[in-house]
């Protein structure tokens, strides 16, 4: 479908107030125009995968086509160049997290850029790097465990980036990280109590609320549950599916 036929149905679903309302989140309201999330997955799925659809919308900076872009994206056809290029774009973190979940965490290189952008110095590609290794943590369920302790090692080493949506995210990617079994939750613990004690207000921060949640009794019943059913051999362990 021609971008042009697919903005003017983003422009018909707008919300003039939700886009005005936007602008406290951290949204550009020059660039949006007011759709929630739901409707532009039901209209991704109406669309269907349709990679050059995904970088005509990408390419008119508007926000909710950024949002909807990574959803018809195809993923095979997602280079390293055209995810760098996408990532260095960003200049939100809903469109951040939207690429990263998307499609992002399921390209062969996810791993290497997520550690590469956690390195930068610009907010969002910064944001991004960890936002991708939540999305890993969640979405790659046979990784060994030792492909995660990289993760926890950048996480340590930036969390004292006071910005908040980089805190953020080094703080979700650490929870997610921690939430995968109960040997990655004791690694993740460990990473959270030693940011605790760092001089550092925005580490502090980042060790404390990851702790609450990863020490919590909820926490720690499922991964023992999961670890029964595991043992049963009741868990499949499979990758989420994604379109092609």
């Amino acid at each position: 479908m021609h971008v042009h036929v697919v903005m003017r149905r983003l422009e018909a679903m707008g919300d003039p107030k939700l886009a005005k309302g936007m602008s406290g989140f951290g949204v550009d309201g020059s660039k949006t125009l007011g759709i929630r999330v739901p409707a532009l997955r039901a209209l991704a799925k109406d669309l269907k995968t349709d990679h050059d659809l995904a970088l005509a919308l990408w390419a008119t900076g508007v926000h909710e086509a950024r949002l909807l872009a990574p959803m018809v994206a195809e993923t095979a056809m997602v280079t390293e160049e055209l995810a760098d290029a996408w990532v260095g774009d960003l200049d939100a973190w809903d469109v951040c997290d939207g690429l990263c979940f998307e499609i992002l965490r399921y390209t062969p290189f996810a791993r290497s850029k997520a550690l590469e952008w956690a390195e930068s110095e610009e907010e969002y590609v910064k944001r991004a790097g960890f936002a991708l290794m939540a999305g890993i943590a969640i979405a790659d369920k046979e990784a060994p465990d030792d492909a995660f302790i990289a993760f926890l090692e950048a996480v340590e080493r930036e969390a004292q980036d006071d910005r908040h949506f980089v805190k953020k995210a080094v703080n979700w990617a650490l929870r997610q990280t921690g939430k995968r079994n109960a040997a990655l939750n004791r690694r993740a613990l460990a990473a959270a109590r030693r940011l605790r004690k760092s001089p550092s207000r925005a580490a502090r921060w980042v060790g404390a609320d990851a702790e609450r949640e990863l020490a919590s009794e909820a926490v720690q019943r499922r991964l023992r549950e999961r670890k029964s059913r595991a043992k049963k051999g009741g868990a499949a362990k499979r990758r989420p599916a994604r379109r092609a």
